[in-house]
C-alpha cells in the first residue's frame, strides 16, 4: 500500500477527507516523541527521513511496524467485497486513529469513516473527512453543540440515540444553546448483556417516537453492533449473531408502518472485523432502491480491523478465515530483543505493555535471529507467558533452542485496536517477508 501523504491514494481521496492537510503529515520533525525511529532521525523531517531510503534494521527495539502489502491487499479485498454486494463500508476509525489509512479507505470508495467519541470526531473533521458518523450518542453538551454547528448537509455527522432521556438531553442543550440545528440520527438497537443499545424493539420504537416528537433531530436509520453479543465463531456465538440482525431487522419495518423515519434515504448499520458476513446475509434483503411508497434503505458495515487484521483474535474469527477460503493478512508485527536470559527456558524481551497488545492475547513469538533487519530462523515451540509494562517473559525450549542477548524476536500480535495507540509514529515496511524498506510514516491520534 502506498501510504505516503503526497501519494496517489490520499489525492484520490480528496473529496472525501482534505489530502492537503494529511500530506503535511510528511513535513513533521522527527524527535525524541517518535520512538519507533532512531536517534539519529531527530531533527529531520519525515519526508526527509524517508527520502534516505531506510530499512528495518536501521530501527531500534521495542518496535512496532506495519506491513504495506498486507495492508494494500487487505483494503482492495473488502472494498471489492462490498462493492460487489451493494453495501456501503464505513470503516472504524477509532482502530488506527490514522488519516494517512483513512485517505487509503476513503480512496478505495468507503462511504465515509466512524468514530467513537467527541475527540475522534475533531480529529476526522480537522482532518477534512466528509461523512463521519459517531457510534455512540451525544450526551456531552460540549459535543452536541458542535455537532449542531459543524454538521451540513454535504459534510454529514450521524449519530446514535438508545434512551427517550438522551432525545431530550440533545433537545434541551441545542435549546439552551438558542440553536436551531436537526440532528441526523439513528436509533440503536442492543441486546441483553451487550453494551449501549434500546434492549428490544419495543424500547427501540419508544426511541424512534421521541424522535420523531423532536423539533431538533431527524431518524435516519437503526443501528448495533452484534459484536458485544458474541466473541467466538461457534454455532451458538453466530446464532445469537444472527438472531440479533433478525430483531434490527424487524425494527426496520416496523419504524417503516409506523412512518417514523424523516428521510428519504435510511441506513441499516452493523458489522465490526467479526461477523460482516452475516450482517450482510441477515440484513441485505431490507435494502431498496427507493420509491413514492418507501424511502430507499441503504446497508453499512463499519468493519475498521481489517485492513491491519491479526495473528490472533482477528485471525481466527474473521469471516474470511472461517470460511474456508483466503483469508485477510495479518499486517502488524512487534520486534523485541532479548535483554536477559537469567535462567535456563526464559528470556526476557525489551517490548511490554507500553509497546504491544495483550488484551485479546498475548504476543506470539515467531522467528528469531541476531539482529534486526537480518536472517531470522522460526521460533519454534517458544511463548511469551506474562507482559510487564515494559517486558515480556519468553520461555522456550533451552534443549532444541539457543536464545541469548541481543538476539532479535518477531512477535505475531492480536487486536490491532489496542496496538496503534501505543505509538505516535508507525513505520511501514514494503513487505516483511521480503523487502523490508521503510516506505512511509503512519501518524497516529489517539
Amino acid at each position: 500500500m502506498n501510504t505516503s501523504t503526497s501519494g496517489a491514494g490520499a489525492e484520490a481521496g480528496a473529496e472525501a477527507i482534505a489530502a492537503d492537510t494529511v500530506a503535511r503529515l510528511a513535513d513533521v520533525r522527527l524527535d525524541w516523541r517518535h520512538k519507533a525511529v532512531p536517534a539519529t532521525a531527530n531533527g529531520t523531517s519525515h519526508r526527509e527521513f524517508l527520502s534516505t531510503a531506510p530499512k528495518l534494521k536501521d530501527l531500534q527495539t521495542p518496535l512496532f511496524t506495519l506491513d504495506s502489502q498486507a495492508m494494500r491487499g487487505n483494503a482492495d479485498r473488502l472494498a471489492s467485497w462490498c462493492a460487489e454486494r451493494g453495501v456501503l463500508l464505513a470503516p472504524h476509525g477509532k482502530t488506527t486513529m490514522a488519516p494517512q489509512l483513512w485517505a487509503e479507505q476513503l480512496s478505495r470508495g468507503a462511504w465515509g469513516i466512524t468514530v467513537a467519541n467527541f475527540a475522534q470526531l475533531r480529529v476526522a473533521r480537522e482532518f477534512g473527512v466528509r461523512h463521519l458518523q459517531l457510534a455512540n450518542s451525544l450526551s456531552d453538551p460540549h459535543a452536541i453543540e458542535w455537532v449542531a454547528k459543524t454538521a451540513s448537509p454535504d459534510q454529514p455527522i450521524l449519530s446514535w440515540v438508545d434512551s427517550t432521556v438522551t432525545v431530550d438531553l440533545i433537545g434541551r442543550t441545542l435549546e439552551a444553546a438558542g440553536s436551531n440545528a436537526v440532528l441526523d440520527v439513528l436509533v440503536e438497537l442492543g441486546g441483553i448483556g451487550g453494551r449501549t443499545g434500546a434492549r428490544g424493539v419495543e424500547a427501540a420504537l419508544d426511541v424512534a417516537r421521541a424522535v420523531s416528537a423532536s423539533p431538533h433531530l431527524r431518524l435516519v436509520g437503526v443501528s448495533g453492533y452484534e459484536g458485544s453479543l458474541a466473541h467466538t465463531a461457534d454455532a451458538g456465538s453466530l446464532a445469537a449473531v444472527r438472531g440479533f440482525l433478525d430483531q434490527m431487522g424487524e425494527l426496520h419495518q416496523r419504524l417503516l408502518e409506523d412512518g417514523l423515519y424523516g428521510s428519504d434515504v435510511v441506513i441499516l448499520t452493523a458489522g465490526g472485523s467479526a461477523y460482516f458476513d452475516d450482517v450482510v446475509d441477515v440484513l441485505s434483503p431490507y435494502v431498496t432502491a427507493g420509491s413514492e411508497a418507501g424511502p430507499r434503505v441503504e446497508l453499512m458495515i463499519r468493519s475498521g480491523a481489517y485492513i491491519i487484521h491479526d495473528d490472533g483474535f482477528y485471525g481466527g474469527i474473521s469471516p474470511f478465515s472461517r470460511d474456508g477460503g483466503q483469508p485477510f493478512t495479518a499486517a502488524m508485527h512487534g520486534w523485541a530483543r532479548v535483554v536477559s536470559q537469567p535462567e535456563p527456558g526464559l528470556a526476557i524481551l525489551d517490548a511490554g505493555k507500553r509497546d504491544l497488545p495483550v488484551d485479546e492475547g498475548l504476543p506470539r513469538p515467531q522467528l528469531i535471529g541476531p539482529t534486526l533487519g537480518g536472517p531470522m530462523l522460526p521460533l519454534v515451540g517458544a511463548e511469551v507467558t506474562a507482559v510487564n509494562d515494559q517486558h515480556c517473559f519468553m520461555t522456550f525450549d533451552a534443549g532444541t533452542t539457543t536464545v541469548q542477548p541481543g538476539d532479535v524476536v518477531r512477535l505475531g500480535l492480536s487486536h490491532p485496536c489496542t496496538a496503534f495507540d501505543k505509538w505516535t509514529l508507525i513505520p511501514v515496511l514494503a513487505d516483511t517477508d521480503g523487502d523490508q524498506t521503510v516506505v512511509d510514516l503512519i501518524h497516529t491520534f489517539f
